[in-house]
């Protein structure tokens, strides 16, 4: 029986992308390691958004095939959404690779495997409730990509040259995965797709996103929905409306990218500064405890001081919970690639540190206001460095960009893995908490 080890790179969708490949191998026969050097298959599900994304793919590429030659009976597979926008200089770069599959075919991951002939699609692919799908994330919660693609045109994104025009799954279908999963001991679903608040527009649904919701929280057993990635533009009354149901988390993504009324403009962005902290202001009224994430980029062409310092002040003003940060990287095909890269890399990640020390400070205070709090956790798992501490999010952290909650357990504990436990908060850093279970 073969052994297959699939690395997978790049966001959450591509995870799901992963794990549906993954889904399709075990149908087959295949079984899974993760040591690498024990593998008869090399599976790289690149990510091919931004410059440090595909200088990974490339070295973890580079990597595969080194293992490859080293003597090793292997066969090595690249996919995904590097392969699907630069396949021709990869295949020039890496010749040793066996097979190259984009964002199109992943339910044909069996024929690459085994070098057998397939049609590609016409479109990037799209999985249903029906496609084998070997969940990687901790049994207590899971991804749940509900579209493909992406329906706007930001001048630095090359995510519609690489997924396309924006596509829905239906509700039906996502209701239906999402109970698949419930009755495998999921608690959490994490909705997500480029951008979850046009849900259903391409099929006519002008609240997509809130009908939907209204059909989960119908579900028993599924204990917190989370809602990522949505466009400021695109955040509704009705959304809002139906947020403020107990199993929403009340959370939300919202990347508002810059401030600068110029950078916005040059981004074609549809809020500056201004208009962003109205609707920040608009939000925390209707969802007092929401819990707010952004991203932002740094070093777009035109950012010159004035300009970043709208930003800073931005961020300062705008009191985020969480944040992400990213350094410009111009992108072939993308509206704004003639503008070049007049930035330097090094006052770009100047730029990128100062974001991020405001964002600490504000971090630091937030988290103040949980000492003494008790609430819901939900339990992932041990911290692999230390089992006395268990790792867990309460609603206001989405995995894997958040901060935690940490746990002080002992030995006379039951185990609290995969369940919402109630903890009192004893302590904080920057961006994460220490909690004690509550008999």
């Amino acid at each position: 029986m073969k052994k297959v080890a699939l690395i997978s790179l790049g966001c959450a969708k591509n995870l799901i992308d992963s794990e549906v490949m993954l889904g399709f191998l075990k149908k087959s026969g295949y079984t899974f390691v993760t040591d690498t050097q024990k593998a008869d298959v090399l599976i790289v599900n690149t990510c091919g958004f931004i410059k440090p994304a595909k200088d990974e793919a490339n070295e973890t590429l580079a990597n595969s095939v080194k293992t490859k030659k080293k003597g090793k009976d292997i066969r090595v597979i690249a996919a995904g959404c590097y392969v699907e926008r630069n396949q021709h200089e990869l295949q020039k770069a890496f010749p040793d690779v066996d097979a190259w599959m984009g964002t199109r075919d992943f339910d044909k991951i069996v024929s690459a495997v085994e070098g057998l002939p397939y049609k590609s699609a016409a479109q990037c692919y799209l999985y249903d409730h029906k496609s084998p799908r070997f969940v990687s994330t901790p049994t207590a919660w899971a991804y749940v990509k509900i579209s493909e693609g992406c329906a706007h045109n930001c001048s630095f994104c090359a995510i519609p040259l690489i997924k396309g025009p924006y596509r829905s799954r239906s509700i039906s279908s996502i209701k239906k995965e999402c109970l698949i999963l419930v009755s495998r001991g999921v608690k959490e679903i994490n909705l997500i797709s480029q951008d979850s608040t046009y849900y259903g527009r391409d099929a006519g649904l002008s609240n997509g996103l809130a009908e939907l919701l209204e059909e989960l929280i119908d579900i028993e057993r599924l204990e917190w929905i989370r809602i990522l990635y949505g466009y400021p533009e695109e955040i509704s009354e009705p959304l809002l409306d139906i947020m403020q149901e107990e199993k929403i988390c009340s959370y939300l993504d919202i990347p508002f990218q810059h401030a600068n009324v110029k950078i916005i403009k040059a981004m074609k962005r549809g809020f500056d500064g201004h208009r962003s902290l109205k609707l920040i202001d608009k939000i925390r009224k209707k969802l007092p405890d929401i819990s707010l994430r952004t991203s932002l980029i740094v070093g777009f062409p035109g950012e010159g001081p004035e300009e970043f310092s709208h930003l800073k002040n931005f961020v300062s003003s705008a009191q985020l919970d969480h944040l992400g940060v990213f350094a410009y990287s111009p992108e072939e095909g993308t509206d704004c690639f003639s503008l070049g890269d007049p930035i330097q890399d090094n006052v770009k990640q100047d730029r990128l540190e100062e974001i991020f020390q405001i964002q600490a400070e504000i971090s630091f205070k937030k988290n103040l206001k949980y000492l003494g709090q008790s609430f819901d956790v939900l339990v992932e798992g041990h911290l692999k460095d230390n089992t006395n501490l268990l790792l867990s999010r309460g609603r206001f952290q989405a995995p894997e960009v958040d901060g935690v909650v940490l746990i002080n357990v002992d030995k006379n504990m039951p185990d609290l893995v995969n369940s919402i436990q109630k903890v009192e908060i004893i302590d904080r850093d920057v961006y994460d908490l220490i909690g004690k279970p509550i008999q």
